[in-house]
């Protein structure tokens, strides 16, 4: 009778809810590929780290925290005011502006050189007269890292730009520890709405020297060490069998 009675319940909640099923897996699984389309492996989005270099390899793009100097023809004191080092000298902030006498705050993170130059100039010469101008970088900002999972100090790593890449993230974060996977290393950034990750092998890198498992950072990006599952003898057999051993000869 009970079995009957389960069978019962078993077939009225198929057919009541065997019209949704379809709906609701279809759905399901467009969630699942829009989820898969934000979490995409890509090599294309990573570029390889030379011996000792960072971003500077290639076209430098100004970023939050680099000082420029303005080099104005007719104005070898500045513009008039004074940032508290030198009266050429212009701090991008976080918000990637700077503050620029007469025309105000002006997003330069992001654009190259001769791009910043080129706005800065034109922004300016609606209110003074200028000959020519020249736009360099007196200090570059230090790139904050996310280096997460099995290393000595995991946190935030302020890297200078000439070592600006996975291995010297995890370097400066102490280290692997016991139980870091060093062949699984993964490195993540987030463009617009979208994670890219690629996966590195850092023991090949270091033994083998293959420079392709290193790779370029920038700000923001997330270095991620998983947990070896290996059987490590000195953390997890040693400890049993020496209690065990303490704990036969107090017994015995």
């Amino acid at each position: 009778m009970k079995k009957a009675i389960v069978c019962g319940v078993a077939v009225a909640v198929s057919l009541l809810f065997g019209g949704m099923a379809p709906a609701m897996a279809a759905q399901e699984q467009a969630a699942q590929a829009e989820e898969q389309q934000k979490y995409v492996e890509s090599d294309d989005v990573f570029r390889t780290a030379g011996l000792g270099s960072g971003q500077l390899t290639g076209e430098y793009r100004l970023t939050k925290y680099d000082v420029i100097s303005l080099n104005i023809v007719g104005f070898p004191e500045g513009l008039g005011y004074d940032t508290g080092s030198s009266s050429n000298e212009l701090l991008i902030g976080p918000d990637g502006r700077a503050a620029i006498p007469y025309i105000g705050n002006v997003k330069l993170a992001g654009l190259t050189l001769n791009e910043a130059k080129a706005l800065i100039q034109s922004k300016l010469s609606e209110y003074i007269r200028i000959p020519s101008m020249s736009v360099s970088v007196k200090t570059y900002g230090k790139r904050k890292i996310y280096v997460m999972g099995e290393v000595a100090k995991p946190g935030i790593q302020e890297l200078d730009i000439d070592s600006l890449n996975a291995y010297a993230a995890i370097t400066s974060a102490g280290g692997f520890t016991k139980r870091g996977r060093s062949t699984r290393v993964q490195v993540l950034r987030v463009i617009d709405d979208t994670m890219y990750y690629t996966q590195l092998n850092m023991k090949t890198y270091v033994k083998r020297h293959d420079l392709t498992q290193n790779v370029v950072l920038q700000d923001g990006d997330i270095v991620y060490v998983p947990k070896s599952s290996g059987i490590r003898w000195n953390e997890d057999v040693l400890p049993y069998v020496s209690a065990w051993a303490l704990y036969k000869n107090l017994t015995d």
